[in-house]
C-alpha cells in the first residue's frame, strides 16, 4: 500500500476497488453489460435534451425538469461507470485519494440533486392535474428556475458537506474498499478515525434528501390519486394518471435503492447489498429513465419522431 505523509493527515495514498469477478468469461459479459448500459444512458438522456430543445411544444416546466434530469443522469453514469469500464477491460482497480474524493463528490451532488428534483417534479404534477386552473402562475418560469437552481445550489452544498468531512478523516490502515466505486459507507468502514461526526451528517443528508422528499412526494402523488378518482370518466382518469405513471415509477425505483444505501449505520450496512443496489441507481436508472419517459409519453414520441424524420432528410 502507497503511503505518505500529508497536510490532511492522509496516510492513503490510493484505495483498490472491488472486481466484479476474478474469471475473464464473467468479466467479458459484466464489460459488456456495463457498456450496453452506459450507452444507453448517454445516448437516451443526449436524445432527451436535444428532443426538448428543439421542440417548442415541449418548452413546458415538466419537460425543463426532465432535462434536468437527463443532465443529472449523465452525470452520475459518467462518475461511475466508465472507472468501473476500467477495471474490467485493464484490471486496474487502484484509484487515487484525490479521485476517489472527486467520484464521491460528483456520486453525492447527483444523488442528491436527482432526490430534490423528484420533488419539484411531484409538485408540478400536483399543480397541473389538482391546481389547473393557476398552472400558468404557480409554475411560471421564474418559478421553475428558481427550484432548479435551489436543486442544484442545495445539492452541491450537500455534496461539498459531505466530502469536506470525508477529507478530514484518516486513513492509515487497510485501502481495499469493498466497492466498484467510491462511495461514503464503504469508505467510512476504512478510516482509522473517528466517523462519529461523518455518521450523523449521513444520516442527517439522507433524512433530509431523501426521506422528507420522498414523504413530499407521496403527499403530492395522495392529492394526485384523490383528484384523479374524483374525475367521473375512465377516459378522463386514465390520461390524468398517464402524466404520472412515468414519474411515479422512476421515483419507486430511485427512492427504495439510496435511502437503504445511505441510512444504513456502519454496523448494519451489507456490502453486498449496497453493490446491488448501487447498480441500479448508479447505472440501470440512468439508462431506463430515458426509454419510461419516452414509451409512456406520447408528446415526446411526436416529438423524437419529427426530429429523427429530419435527420433523415438531411442525410
Amino acid at each position: 500500500m502507497s503511503q505518505t505523509s500529508m497536510s490532511n493527515q492522509t496516510l492513503v495514498t490510493e484505495f483498490i476497488l472491488w472486481s466484479f469477478s476474478e474469471r475473464p468469461q464473467y468479466r467479458v459479459l459484466f464489460l459488456i453489460l456495463f457498456l450496453s448500459l452506459y450507452m444507453m444512458a448517454l445516448c437516451g438522456n443526449s436524445l432527451i435534451v436535444a428532443v426538448v430543445t428543439f421542440s417548442s411544444r415541449l418548452h413546458t416546466p415538466l419537460y425543463f425538469f426532465l432535462v434536468n434530469l437527463a443532465i443529472l443522469d449523465v452525470v452520475c453514469a459518467c462518475t461511475v461507470v466508465p472507472k468501473l469500464l476500467e477495471t474490467l477491460v485493464g484490471n486496474e482497480t487502484s484509484i487515487s485519494y484525490r479521485a476517489c474524493m472527486t467520484q464521491m463528490y460528483f456520486l453525492t451532488w447527483s444523488v442528491a440533486a436527482e432526490l430534490l428534483l423528484f420533488t419539484a417534479m411531484a409538485y408540478d404534477r400536483y399543480v397541473a392535474i389538482c391546481q389547473p386552473l393557476h398552472y400558468g402562475s404557480m409554475m411560471s418560469p421564474s418559478v421553475c428556475t428558481a427550484l432548479a437552481g435551489a436543486t442544484w445550489g442545495i445539492s452541491m452544498f450537500g455534496a461539498v458537506v459531505n466530502t469536506c468531512l470525508m477529507l478530514r478523516l484518516t486513513f492509515c490502515g487497510p485501502n481495499v474498499l469493498n466497492h466498484f466505486f467510491c462511495e461514503i459507507p464503504p469508505l467510512l468502514l476504512l478510516s482509522c478515525s473517528s466517523t462519529y461526526v461523518n455518521d450523523v451528517m449521513t444520516i442527517v443528508a439522507d433524512i433530509f434528501f431523501a426521506d422528507v422528499n420522498f414523504l413530499l412526494t407521496v403527499v403530492s402523488y395522495g392529492f394526485i390519486i384523490a383528484t384523479i378518482l374524483k374525475i367521473r370518466t375512465a377516459e378522463g382518469k386514465r390520461r390524468a394518471f398517464s402524466t404520472c405513471s412515468s414519474h411515479l415509477i422512476v421515483v419507486t425505483m430511485y427512492y427504495s435503492t439510496v435511502i437503504y444505501a445511505y441510512l444504513s449505520p456502519n454496523s448494519s450496512y451489507s456490502p453486498l447489498i449496497g453493490k446491488v443496489l448501487a447498480v441500479l441507481y448508479s447505472t440501470v436508472s440512468p439508462a431506463l429513465n430515458p426509454l419510461i419517459y419516452t414509451l409512456r409519453n406520447k408528446d415526446v414520441k411526436v416529438a423524437l419522431k419529427k426530429i429523427l424524420l429530419l435527420i433523415v432528410e438531411k442525410l
